[in-house]
């Protein structure tokens, strides 16, 4: 069978899939252990504190990983049509974003589920 590395709607749910599933693997292996600026799951709710750091650093890899499996699923789509240039490109990209803003809804709900007391 022969990949269609030229259709975008493949190549760009699969490659940011694999990058994903990495960023996610290599955040739960090494954690950033103090908040910061550079390097972790950073935003103004997961900075709060340090256990909220800790659990947002934690719960977002796991949601990375598995974000990035879906994502690698969902470019089965690429095998199966084959959309004019832009279209693919726009279709891929799409797919890429609105992963990113999963992300960010369920790993920012988890955090407002979790620390209700705050």
């Amino acid at each position: 069978m022969n990949l269609p590395f030229d259709n975008p709607l493949f190549l760009i749910p699969s490659s940011s899939g694999i990058i994903f599933m990495i960023s996610g693997f290599l955040m739960l292996k090494f954690p950033p252990k103090k908040i910061n600026g550079l390097y972790g799951y950073r935003t103004s709710s997961s900075m709060k504190n340090q256990e909220r750091w800790d659990f947002s650093q934690k719960y977002s890899s796991i949601e990375m990983i598995k974000l990035g499996a879906l994502l690698i699923l969902s470019s089965i789509i690429g095998l199966i049509f084959k959309p004019d240039g832009k279209i693919g490109m726009f279709l891929g990209l799409g797919l890429m974003i609105l992963m990113v803003v999963f992300l960010l809804i369920r790993v920012e709900k988890a955090i407002k589920n979790k620390f209700t007391n705050e």
